[in-house]
């Protein structure tokens, strides 16, 4: 018999992507498949998520999800089997997935993420239209809150997952959110959502798993001592019976340069030749002299955590060197002013 999964997250690609979080919810389906697991996942109905999805199935409505009008859709998209949490007055806004075009975290953070979350344990508790999942996987902060819905309601017998793709970003906020969220007042305190004072929605949803995972067994290991841990490490300790770390691997139906449509000349591990005519396009659309002088190239997020104040230090000593960089990358303002202050 296939087991049914539930998958929760704030991003999928190939619909709605900020980094590598959409890249392993996208991929996961397919993979699990394999082993004989169906999935289907909930995301929030960003405006580039509804006007992919096309004709949809309302399979669930709510009149007053916190506070707002809401449904859930079905949907396949690209061979994915998708639940769209379709709440337009916490959805359908430019800018980001967390925030405007500024940077600025939409205000509403908490009560967005927590309506995906109460959504996730509904389901997992009633199901929708017939099914029910066996299993329920949610991702970092954004979805951790699910698990402590689930673990507090109906649905806690339900095994719950929740794996951690970076453990600095945490999702948390005043404790005058506990009383908005519908939790009982049991789940408050140091082994529910309560968090030096505040809420934590990733503490609490590690303190609710009956699983936790992490994107390679090197991070796992990492986030258990003080100078990765981001305050969690004792928690994260304290539950090492239900740590996985299991590596993150790239999907060759995608990267594969072999077929890839977007490079100007296919190439192998087997037939090298192309790279040399993919290295003379990327010199001449990003202007760099056409020279043998090696190029380094950045795709990443522009933050202290990736390291990339070491690589501005870099710069002058690797350009200085002869060295040439090609960088595709957002974050933190300052890298960001730094990286485009030297290409100047």
């Amino acid at each position: 018999m296939t087991m049914q999964l539930l998958s929760v997250a704030s991003e999928i690609y190939p619909l709605i992507k900020t980094g590598g979080l959409a890249d392993v919810t996208g991929a996961l389906p397919a993979a699990l498949a394999g082993e004989g697991v169906a999935t289907r996942t909930l995301v929030p109905g960003y405006p580039a998520v509804i006007a992919r999805i096309g004709k949809a199935k309302v399979v669930r409505r709510y009149e007053a999800l916190f506070g707002v009008p809401a449904t859930v859709l079905a949907a396949r998209v690209e061979g994915l089997d998708l639940l769209v949490l379709d709440a337009p007055d916490f959805f359908a806004r430019e800018g980001g997935p967390y925030g405007d075009h500024a940077g600025n975290d939409w205000g509403d953070n908490w009560r967005r993420f927590a309506a995906l979350s109460r959504v996730g344990a509904d389901i997992a508790a009633d199901g929708v239209k017939g099914w029910r999942p066996d299993v329920v996987h949610v991702h970092d902060w954004q979805a951790a809150l699910t698990a402590a819905y689930m673990r507090f309601g109906p649905a806690h017998a339900v095994p719950k997952i929740v794996t951690i793709h970076n453990l600095a970003f945490q999702g948390r906020y005043g404790a005058d959110v506990f009383g908005q969220l519908g939790l009982p007042p049991e789940a408050w305190g140091m082994d529910g959502v309560e968090y030096y004072g505040g809420v934590g929605y990733l503490k609490a949803g590690l303190v609710s798993a009956d699983a936790i995972t992490t994107v390679s067994p090197t991070y796992a290991e990492e986030i258990r001592s003080p100078v990765h841990g981001m305050g969690l490490d004792g928690l994260i300790n304290g539950r090492v019976d239900r740590l996985y770390g299991i590596l993150n691997g790239v999907d060759t139906a995608i990267w594969n340069p072999a077929d890839d449509p977007l490079i100007p000349k296919a190439f192998s591990g087997r037939a090298l030749a192309g790279r040399g005519a993919n290295r003379r396009a990327l010199e001449q659309q990003f202007g760099l002299d056409a020279d043998d002088a090696p190029i380094f190239i950045i795709v990443s997020r522009l933050t202290w955590q990736k390291g990339m104040d070491l690589m501005v230090d870099a710069l002058d000593h690797l350009v200085g060197l002869g060295a040439k960089l090609a960088l595709l990358g957002s974050g933190d303002h300052p890298l960001e002013g730094a990286f485009l202050g030297a290409a100047d």
